[in-house]
Formats: structure tokens, sequence, C-alpha cells
């Protein structure tokens, strides 16, 4: 029989070590609740970070814009003369940039502004689309330069004593971690914009000089179907597919208009649109699609079910290319003879700032990748 003081004493023992057990687990519950609360805050700060935008400047340089205050926070040396087309990888680390007058790509670490190499291309790149650590890059061997003529004018043949023929455009596929060419897709003359199909086995391309859109097999690189445009408009340029795969969208510049294909590439409608319509995009849900009409000044907006256009906004000079924001909240413009970028309420579609410039913009993409006139999410 144990003694009643020996029983007191004891039971406090025992009292004493279920407390003590009872502090260490809340000392342990309250460090994993801070360290959750951390975590969280961490993700919280992640997530009100908007991003960064890069635009190329055809006179020199990449523009970075910071999507938080929408202002010029550096200036990136592509080491390349003519910048144009312009894309990203995923993750972010990697730029790509078509230099046209030296007829290569530039390959950029983000991080630090250096170029990580030059690979050769062709004459004239142009677009570039960048998906996973591939880049999809079309170049104009045959590309006549200045400007083409305008709607109405005569075409004056000048005479070729040599009666060469066209050379084929031709789009370049780059392994961006061996800076090699490993493919190249022949297109028409003067290829121009990029695009994939929603179960990503051909791609699709426009080609302005012969006022075709052709699709090809992107394993094999064949082709796989042409689609004339001389009866709708002339000189496509852009080229968008819809997010669910239902239709692709391609812009005629001399037809002031895009034309709508279904999901096998049969033309099903045009649809008219404000003067030399270039750039154009869905929206992320694919609800609307925007237009960017270089002639008229205008951002137009159109329905994607009725394709009856619902608003538009006033622009400026050469506005070819724009990305949204990759929170959807605002869309940024490049406006190449205006000298400026500009910022674009989705809600109210306003122009809220204008950012300035004096390179010629001709592209601009988002990070993290979002949808736009040059690149989409993955």
């Amino acid at each position: 029989m144990i003694s009643k003081p020996l029983a007191v004493r004891l039971r406090n023992s025992l009292l004493l070590i279920a407390f003590a057990g009872l502090t260490v687990a809340c000392g342990n519950k309250t460090e994993e609740t801070a360290a959750e609360n951390q975590e969280a805050a961490a993700q919280s700060a992640s997530s009100s970070d908007r991003g960064i935008a890069y635009v190329s400047n055809q006179n020199g340089g990449i523009t970075v814009i910071d999507l938080n205050t929408m202002e010029t926070v550096r200036e990136i040396d592509n080491k390349g003369g003519t910048p144009r087309g312009i894309g990203i990888t995923p993750d972010g680390k990697t730029l790509v940039v078509a230099n046209k007058d030296e007829g290569n790509i530039s390959i950029i670490n983000t991080e630090t502004g250096e170029l990580i190499q030059h690979v050769e291309i062709g004459v004239n790149p142009e677009f570039v689309r960048v998906v996973g650590q591939t880049a999809y890059v079309s170049f104009e061997p045959s590309s006549k330069g200045g400007p083409p003529p305008k709607p109405g004018e005569e075409v004056i043949e000048e005479d070729d004593d040599d009666d060469e023929e066209e050379v084929p455009a031709r789009i370049s596929i780059v392994d961006l971690a061996t800076g090699k060419v490993t493919k190249e897709i022949i297109g028409g003359p003067e290829t121009e914009g990029i695009e994939f199909s929603h179960d990503g086995t051909k791609l699709i391309i426009t080609n302005e000089e012969d006022d075709t859109v052709t699709v090809h097999d992107l394993e094999t690189g064949e082709l796989v179907k042409t689609i004339h445009t001389e009866e709708i408009g002339i000189r496509p340029r852009g080229i968008k597919a819809a997010p669910d795969g239902s239709a692709y969208l391609a812009t005629l510049e001399f037809g002031n208009n895009f034309i709508v294909f279904d999901s096998e590439f049969n033309v099903v409608r045009a649809v008219p649109t404000g003067e030399a319509p270039y750039g154009i995009a869905y929206n992320r849900d694919g609800s609307l699609i925007y237009v960017a009409a270089g002639k008229a000044k205008k951002l137009e907006v159109f329905d994607a079910k009725t394709y009856e256009k619902v608003n538009e906004v006033d622009t400026g000079d050469r506005c070819w290319h724009f990305t949204f924001t990759p929170d959807d909240k605002e869309i940024l413009l490049a406006c190449g003879r205006s000298d400026e970028v500009l910022v674009i309420d989705v809600d109210t579609l306003q122009v809220t700032k204008r950012i300035e410039d004096k390179k010629l913009p001709w592209g601009v993409i988002a990070y993290p990748k979002s949808v736009g006139s040059l690149d989409a999410p993955e």
C-alpha cells in the first residue's frame, strides 16, 4: 500500500509530466502554425506580383516593364540589329529575339540580361514563338523589303533579268538547350505568323506574299493544306487559335478583315475590321477576340460567338502587337510610330497610361506567359 504523501507526490509528478507534454505539443503546433503563416504570406506576396513585360524595339534593344508599376525598369542589349519577334520560355529564364538585319536570333538570360548565344537562322527572321524549350522562327529569304502597295494601287512588276524564282520562306525550329537548329519547315513566300493546332500536331502559318495560310504536319514538316485568301483579302498576317481549338483566326492586312476557320481549317466566314488589321488574340476564356487595326488606329473587340464588334479603343500609330497582363486586367499594346506602349484597362477599355518608348516598339510579351498576339500560356 502506497503512503498518502507518496501518492500525492506521484500524482503531482504525473500532472507535471502531462503538462510538460502538453506544452511541447502546443509549442510544436505554434511552430507549425507560424511556418504555415510564413508560407501563406510568401504565396500571397508572390501572387501579388503582376510580373513583367518585354518589348522588342526595331531601333535597338529590349525594354523591360514592371507590370506592378507600369514603369520601364531596364533595357536589355540583344546584341543584334533590328529586333522584331520575341518569345520567352515557360520558366521565364530565357528570352528569344529575332534580329532582322543580322539573320539570327539572340538567346538571352533574363536574370542577368546577358546574351547566351546567337543562332544563325536565315535572311529576315521575323516572327518568334517559344513553346517549352523550343523556338519557332519564321524567316523570309525572298522578302523584297519596303512597304507593300496600298489597297487599289496598281502593282508595278520590276524587271528581273535573272528571272529567279522566289525562295520560299521557312520556319526554323531551334532547341534552346543546345542552341541548334534541329529542323526547318518550308512555308510560302514571306511567311509571317506562327500558330499551333489545339492537339499540338500541326503548325499553321500565314504567308503574306502569296496570300495563303498553310497547315503543316509539325513532326514531318509536310504540307497538309493550303488556304488561298485572295478572294477574301490579301496579305495574311496575324494567326491565332481559339483556346478550345474550335476555331482559328487570320488577319488579312489588305482585306480589312479576319478569316475564321473551323477546327478542320475550312473557311467559315470573314469578319470586317478597321483598316490594316495585324495582331489578333482571344482573351483567356475565348469569349472575346481582340484585333489591332494598325492604320485605323484602333484596338477592336469582337464577340467570339457572333463575331459582332462590341467595342473599340483609339490607339496610336502602327500599333501591331499586344499582350494581356498575366492577371488579365490590362492590355499592353506596342505602337511603333507613336514611340509608346499603351496600357489599356480591360474592363473599361480605356487607355490608362502611355509608356514612352522611342525605339520603334514592334512586339510585346508578358511573363508569366499570357494571352496575346505573339504568345500564349503553357
